[in-house]
């Protein structure tokens, strides 16, 4: 996905904090089978707004993905195994399609 963008900060959390690489968030956004949320907490609202999924990777593991889209790019903000809680929303709200 070149229009994946991901910063090195980010990048170095995810491998470290959650061993999530750039593949595991590309094959999530491959793999997604229901719709974006937006994120309205807030505490978390950004211009353009905060959107997020939860998805397998290749290997079957959950992954929720929080990004930005603007102008074509996605920009990463986190990707971490989901909770509960999390897990419960997103199959509640969002649209299977």
């Amino acid at each position: 996905m070149k229009n994946l963008m991901i910063i090195p900060a980010i990048e170095e959390k995810l491998n470290i904090k959650h061993q999530i690489t750039r593949q595991d968030v590309e094959q999530c956004f491959i793999n997604r089978t229901r719709s974006y949320l937006l994120d309205n907490r807030l505490d978390h609202q950004t211009e353009p707004p905060t959107e997020w999924f939860i998805a397998e990777n290749d290997r079957g593991i959950l992954i929720k993905v929080v990004f930005i889209f603007d102008d074509g790019l996605i920009y990463l903000k986190s990707a971490f195994p989901p909770n509960s809680t999390e897990i419960r929303i997103y199959n509640t709200i969002s649209i299977p399609y």
